[in-house]
């Protein structure tokens, strides 16, 4: 029961970040339902804050995207100061980066990444690296503050293995997103690669550096709280069996095709996930 008019905002606001979940991504909801229902709000609100600043700079092209980030980013800022705010999206992730004592640099990483996608450009190898810390390695920091719950020793313990899965993660986005990001965005996230020339030495080299970050971070999701783990272990084993089917096509097919896990093996890994969970086995 809503005990007064402020829990009632503070409740609908984090229903609104639940709902974009659900409308943007069947995976990570997935992924966030098997978590204990401790985390599902939080989870929920740090999705729906990333998700609508990469709204801004992947789909708005039609407006000012620029400004529309800017306006997003002070807003942000604002929410965090006043620890309120009347866009619900903002006002639920402040909420969640106070109680949880998320780092305000990781929110800078991230909004300075989204910065970079303004820019129709070619990385090379450091800001391939700064581009992937900010868009995703501290997505997953931001999570794994709320998993450890105020625990400072288990954080910093699992910190690199965090930062490992996101970057696993948004690797695999690059590679599956490879003919809009390149062909409608003018982007080219892979440093020293000429997706005209694109081959299969290139795609291996990359699956390579992609396998070894999924490594490192399977170690990480063993040593998380059991309430997190299976959440966790479900989206590392998506992305996984999306990578897999990414490896087998060569190297032309991915720049014409983009791959996806069907729904139906969606649920099959959700039961696997959930069996070896009841037994242990992760």
């Amino acid at each position: 029961m809503i005990s007064s008019p402020k829990a009632l905002f503070d409740a609908t606001t984090l229903e609104c970040s639940k709902l974009i979940t659900q409308r943007y991504s069947t995976s990570f909801t997935l992924g966030i339902r098997t978590l204990h229902p401790r985390f599902h709000e939080s989870i929920y609100a740090i999705y729906g804050f990333v998700r609508f600043a990469d709204e801004i700079v992947d789909t708005f092209h039609a407006h000012d995207r620029a400004g529309l980030l800017e306006r997003f980013k002070q807003e942000t800022y604002r929410a965090l100061e006043e620890k309120i705010s009347l866009n619900p999206v903002l006002h639920a992730f402040q909420m969640v980066v106070h109680r949880y004592q998320i780092d305000v640099a990781f929110i800078d990483a991230f909004l300075h990444s989204m910065e970079m996608d303004l820019l129709d450009q070619r990385y090379n190898c450091d800001l391939y690296d700064e581009y992937i810390y900010g868009s995703a390695e501290v997505v997953g920091l931001m999570c794994l503050r709320v998993f450890c719950e105020g625990d400072q020793a288990m954080f910093d313990r699992l910190q690199p293995a965090a930062c490992a899965l996101g970057a696993a993660f948004q690797k695999v986005n690059f590679l599956r997103d490879i003919q809009s990001d390149f062909q409608d965005r003018g982007r080219v996230y892979f440093p020293e690669v000429d997706f005209r020339s694109f081959c299969n030495q290139d795609k291996e080299e990359i699956e390579a550096n992609i396998q070894q970050d999924f490594d490192k971070a399977y170690q990480g999701i063993l040593a998380l709280p059991r309430g997190a783990r299976m959440g966790v272990y479900l989206a590392y084993i998506y992305y996984l069996k999306l990578f897999k089917k990414i490896k087998q096509l060569p190297a032309a097919q991915i720049l014409v095709e983009r791959v996806r896990v069907p729904d139906n093996t969606k649920l099959a890994l959700l039961l696997s996930s959930y069996i070896r969970y009841q037994f242990n086995t992760i």
